[in-house]
């Protein structure tokens, strides 16, 4: 049975919300909101302006933020996807702050530029209005999961690990290596996706 994390990140061909009634109680219904590429390229040129300004180099700042910004979702009783959404998002940081995890060089660049949007104060709709203020965060926040998806998968299986020293190092070195050879054959994929005229564009392109 997929776990909550699986519904999160397994989202692909578009954004998918959970809500409904049946009965006297609430029961899931998919909702699924197609992105087209013009709108993936409003938030690919979000991105590329945190990346491009001096915000994504201030780690302390970022990751302080990013904290802040999932405390605040989960005491404004925002609505169950996107808590969802933030409980998921929240595995970027943890992935950044984990002495053991030892992210480093592009890696961790590439998960803090991602990060950085989120402390960026010019949203679309600002998080103070009730009950939707979040909701398009809780749309970056899908895509950017998406995008990380094998990051995260790598740092699941990671933190479920359990063992001596040595054997953790090992794992970590085993799994970083597997995630940069899958990373590499996505972006290889990527490549030809792109100069073939076909698919869907991605937040890096």
């Amino acid at each position: 049975m997929p776990s909550r994390m699986d519904e999160v990140l397994g989202a692909p061909g578009g954004i998918r919300f959970k809500c409904g009634r049946a009965g006297n109680r609430m029961a899931a219904m998919r909702i699924v909101l197609d992105l087209s590429d013009n709108d993936i390229r409003y938030f690919r040129k979000s991105l590329q302006k945190v990346k491009d300004g001096r915000l994504a180099s201030n780690e302390p700042v970022v990751l302080q933020a990013a904290r802040k910004l999932i405390a605040e979702v989960n005491d404004a009783g925002a609505p169950e996807f996107v808590r969802n959404r933030m409980e998921a998002f929240s595995r970027l940081v943890d992935m950044v702050e984990d002495p053991r995890w030892r992210l480093t060089g592009a890696e961790r660049s590439r998960i803090l530029n991602a990060l950085a949007y989120f402390v960026d104060p010019d949203d679309m709709i600002p998080d103070s209005m009730p009950g939707i203020g979040y909701l398009d965060d809780a749309i970056m926040v899908s895509l950017v999961l998406q995008e990380f998806r094998l990051e995260i998968e790598a740092y699941e299986k990671f933190r479920a690990f359990e063992g001596s020293q040595e054997a953790t190092e090992k794992k970590r070195a085993s799994l970083l290596s597997r995630l940069r050879e899958r990373r590499s054959s996505e972006k290889e994929r990527r490549r030809l996706v792109k100069h073939g005229g076909r698919g869907p564009l991605g937040l890096w392109g």
